[in-house]
């Protein structure tokens, strides 16, 4: 089982794998949307205290949990490209990159939304908040570094090991409420109880599966582009291509479509 499994990591056998299961996980990504935006702004009751302002938590939780957790994802594949020098490894950590500075984009947004009716302000130099820009940061100068190196290669070894360096921050991020006297509420979800109504709590729970679902269906579907664009002058590239009408066909040049590689006419 192992040995069938190790076979996926090569990038054109993951390339085969990655294009079967997109749809699938995009798919539930879209049932578990639909389905937790009904729980949560429709079954769920309005907030005694916050009103119904309380309802960007299905957006805003969501956003900070796989932020955070994409990140501890990369470091996985990050640290996996160090110790077994496999090509699949950075370009993983590379796809998954641009969607974890997105949600974490969206949990600094809606939490600053979220602020201002319960803060008073739009914004604090609160130790999670401020924890969680860096976070944001973090992606930022991971995707400034690797375009700043033209060797993929050699910016896939520089990338994962900021990666590697930067997952301190996480469990800074994590406890930031424990260790220091911060606005930020603390959690509300703890390991074997809740805090909140079982109904919001459902409804945030689906919000976040849903969120985990569009991050695996879009990071594959970004890793394929990329192993095809570093990939493209394989023999299977080749192929891929000829059998995906890209070669040969009228007005085509012969290289990967929006590759560097392919010349003008």
């Amino acid at each position: 089982m192992s040995i069938h499994w190790f076979k996926y990591a090569s990038p054109a056998s993951f390339y085969g794998l990655a294009g079967r299961l997109i749809p699938w996980f995009a798919a539930a990504a879209a049932l578990a949307t639909l389905a937790g935006l009904y729980i949560g702004l429709v079954l769920a009751p309005t907030d005694f205290q916050q009103g119904d302002s309380y309802r960007i938590i299905y957006i805003h939780v969501p956003a900070a949990w796989i932020g955070m957790f994409t990140y501890l994802v990369m470091a996985g594949w990050a640290a996996a490209g160090i110790v077994f020098n496999t090509r699949l490894s950075g370009m993983m950590v590379q796809a998954l990159a641009p969607t974890g500075a997105l949600f974490t984009f969206i949990a600094l947004w809606t939490g600053a939304f979220w602020g201002r009716p319960t803060w008073g302000a739009y914004w604090v130099w609160d130790a999670r908040l401020t924890s969680t820009l860096i976070l944001f940061f973090l992606y930022i100068g991971y995707m400034a570094l690797r375009a700043s190196i033209d060797d993929p290669r050699r910016a896939d070894r520089a990338g994962a090991l900021l990666t590697l360096v930067g997952v301190v921050n996480i469990p800074i991020i994590y406890f930031s409420v424990k260790w220091w006297n911060t606005l930020h509420q603390g959690a509300s979800v703890k390991p074997g109880s809740s805090s909140m109504a079982t109904v919001m709590l459902t409804g945030m729970l689906v919000m976040a599966f849903a969120a985990w679902m569009y991050t695996i269906a879009i990071s594959l579907a970004r890793v394929r582009s990329i192993i095809v664009e570093r990939e493209q002058h394989s023999a299977w590239v080749g192929e891929l291509l000829v059998a995906e009408g890209h070669v040969g066909a009228p007005g085509t040049s012969g290289g990967v479509p929006g590759s560097k590689g392919e010349k003008a006419r």
